[in-house]
């Protein structure tokens, strides 16, 4: 996966969590990881899981869609 993906996925992630403000623990205890682990996520230096977007979103209550780039126009 680019860079520029995982960047806007970790991006997405960190935007709902502040709009809830809601802490990274809660991440971590829902995933089974650590919080060096979920900021490792956040930071974008480690991809997200499907399973564990899947989870975020459930977490939040949101879309797991909402965490994903729009798709790029196609060109007609």
């Amino acid at each position: 996966m680019s860079n520029t993906i995982v960047n806007a996925i970790s991006s997405e992630v960190r935007a709902e969590l502040a709009r809830q403000r809601r802490p990274q623990r809660e991440i971590a205890d829902r995933l089974g990881i650590s919080i060096q682990q979920v900021s490792l996520r956040l930071r974008g230096e480690v991809e997200w899981r499907v399973s564990e977007l899947i989870q975020v979103a459930d977490l939040l209550g949101v879309p797991v869609a909402q965490f994903l780039p729009a798709p790029a126009a196609s060109a007609a």
